[in-house]
Parts: C-alpha cells; sequence; structure tokens
C-alpha cells in the first residue's frame, strides 16, 4: 500500500527579491492535524515563506504541494481547502463584525451560515460586538475579527501570520486552545511567530530560518 502524501509538502524552495536570495532550499513536510512554526528574527523570510504557499508570491525555484499535489491559488481544492491569514485586513468599513463573516460564510457554501457565525463570534469572544462596525472595534477585537475570517472558511490547512498580534495575554491563551482544537479537528496549521508561549502550546515542530547573507 502507497503510503499518503503530506497535507502539505515545501520541496527546495527558493525566493528572490531584488535578485537576492531571501530563501533558499528550504524543505519540509506538514501532516494532517500537526502545526509547524516558523521562527526566526524578522527579516528571515517567514512571512514570504508564508506568502509562497498561499500563492501571493511567485517563487524562484522549488515546489509546494498540498496532498501531494501543486498548489495553485485558482484550483477550486485550493480556495476549499487553505484558509490563510497573513496581513491586516481592510474591512468593508459598513458591514458589522456578523456581516463580514456570514458574507464570507455564504460564499464559501456553508449551508447554515447563521448558525456558523454566532457560533463563531461566541467563540472569538465577539457575540458582544457583532452588529459593531469594525472602526468602533479595538485593535484587539479587530484582530479577533479577522482571525475569525479565516476561521469561517472551509480549511484543511491553515496558514496564519503572526496571528498572535495585538492579543493580550488572555487573547494569546485563547488562541493556543482554539489552534489545539483545530489540530484535533484534522487541520493542519503552518504559522509564524515570534511568540513562545503560542509556539510552545501549538507547535509539533519549527522551522528556523536566519537572514541570508
Amino acid at each position: 500500500m502507497s503510503k499518503a502524501a503530506p497535507r502539505l509538502a515545501v520541496q527546495g524552495l527558493r525566493h528572490l527579491y531584488a535578485d537576492r536570495p531571501v530563501i533558499e532550499d528550504l524543505t519540509f513536510t506538514l501532516a494532517a492535524g500537526r502545526a509547524i512554526a516558523l521562527v526566526g528574527p524578522n527579516g528571515a523570510g517567514k512571512t514570504t515563506v508564508l506568502k509562497c504557499i498561499v500563492g501571493s508570491a511567485e517563487p524562484a525555484a522549488g515546489k509546494i504541494l498540498l496532498d501531494g499535489l501543486p498548489i495553485d491559488e485558482r484550483a477550486e481544492a485550493v480556495r476549499r481547502d487553505v484558509a490563510s491569514l497573513l496581513d491586516d485586513l481592510d474591512f468593508f468599513p459598513d458591514l458589522s463584525a456578523a456581516e463580514h463573516l456570514d458574507l464570507l460564510a455564504r460564499a464559501h457554501g456553508n449551508p447554515e451560515p447563521e448558525d456558523l457565525v454566532d457560533t463563531l463570534l461566541d467563540d472569538v469572544g465577539l457575540l458582544a460586538a457583532a452588529d459593531q462596525l469594525p472602526g468602533s472595534l479595538s485593535s484587539g477585537q479587530r484582530r479577533r475579527l479577522a482571525l475569525a475570517t479565516a476561521l469561517v472558511r472551509p480549511r484543511k490547512l491553515l496558514v496564519l501570520d503572526e496571528p498572535e498580534q495585538r492579543l493580550d495575554t488572555a487573547g494569546v491563551e485563547w488562541l493556543a486552545e482554539r489552534l489545539r482544537e483545530e489540530k484535533k479537528a484534522g487541520t493542519s496549521i503552518l504559522f509564524a511567530s515570534h511568540d513562545t508561549t503560542l509556539v510552545d502550546a501549538v507547535a509539533d515542530e519549527t522551522v528556523a530560518l536566519t537572514p541570508l547573507p
């Protein structure tokens, strides 16, 4: 019997910025229900790796495979199976927190969007702020809403760039527990973080990056 392909396989990844390599020959695999944390100083290329994986940056060389097939952000399977949060979101100023999530839930074909949105708002601690506009939320609340926009999507792979940003200690504890629940449900998680508490609580292994000379 052939061995199942890992959920995510990165093989010999290379990326250039202004003709200078910032990622060189990076290789790792991520299995279903496991988490890998990318760690290292600013400028080491953590965000670049994540952007290559979700398709917003083009590698100079190497392969990125999802369940054994090349990742193509235009493919239906990728849109269905990969959820990500890499940058601060520009929320629609006239849509409430609940309306943002409802829009995404319906766009991804969830059969019961209202129930999903209510459950998720409660989980991220924004149920009382469901009808508020993004501009009226605190920075921590906006970060929780941004995380919710990834969690409202169907997913086999969750890709997050410093998800702990602007969360207080209680928020980081909540996030760690939420990501552990994602792993139990079979979701694979790749995230970049500077927070050792979060890394220790969630990651099954780390991939350390260092700035190239």
